[in-house]
């Protein structure tokens, strides 16, 4: 069907690619795949998929020069699948504009609501972009009102000061997504503000102390350890 959303596999694994190719086409996604750096960027030329699926490690290059490139002149959707687990790893590639991180092994699951996550957000870019968004943000209890620079808990104003309130709002445009340390600081301090995440755990500690039931378990912002903060899902 023409209005399926084509997502480019790019992964030289010839059963990984198969296996989620399997997944996807399951879920009505029409696919593409490539198992070098070369044929994939030819297909992202040519197809201007919806979304790529990205392995880092492949036989001609390195995914990062494939992000790098892809960057230069397109915002389409990036998800790196990789079995490198090193944190610096992790934050370079989502520094570099890839939108989310997956590491192998993976579960169907959590294919399939990271790629919903970032073919949503693509969606909304462009109109949402920067904090001045318009509407609210809502999940289970919390209810984060863009207009009116409040966020709520089951109804009441948890008094969020002025830089925690932007940055439960950046958490929430992105919401479902890693944003790194890096990102967060510039967003919010500008980009020459030190690279110092001693500020973002701060404020982080004192907005859990307002939001959450249990701060100690948290269950609208997560921390990925070393890498950065991912606000769950909207309703």
């Amino acid at each position: 069907m023409a209005n399926k959303q084509t997502v480019l596999i790019v992964e030289d694994e010839s059963n990984i690619a198969s296996f989620i190719t399997t997944i996807l086409t399951a879920n009505g996604y029409a696919v593409l795949t490539a198992q070098t750096g070369s044929t994939a960027m030819m297909l992202i030329s040519s197809h201007s998929p919806d979304i790529i699926i990205l392995d880092l490690g492949l036989p001609d290059m390195d995914g990062q020069n494939i992000i790098k490139s892809v960057r230069s002149w397109s915002q389409v959707p990036i998800i790196v699948l990789s079995a490198r687990t090193q944190e610096r790893e992790k934050v370079n590639v989502l520094d570099m504009g890839a939108d989310d991180y997956i590491t192998k092994p993976f579960g169907t699951s959590e294919l399939l609501a990271r790629v919903r996550t970032a073919l949503r957000h693509a969606s909304r870019v462009g109109t949402n972009e920067g904090l001045g968004q318009c509407g609210k943000f809502v999940s289970g209890d919390l209810t984060v009102d863009f207009d009116k620079r409040h966020a709520f808990v089951a109804g009441k104003d948890i008094h969020l000061t002025q830089n925690e309130y932007k940055l439960v709002a950046l958490l929430a445009q992105y919401a479902g997504r890693v944003l790194t340390y890096d990102f967060l600081i510039k967003k919010l301090w500008g980009p020459n503000a030190p690279n110092d995440n001693q500020i973002l755990r701060v404020n982080m500690a004192n907005i859990r102390r307002k939001l959450e039931a249990n701060p100690a378990e948290p269950k609208y912002i997560f921390t990925e350890i070393g890498v950065g903060y991912r606000m769950v899902e909207g309703d």
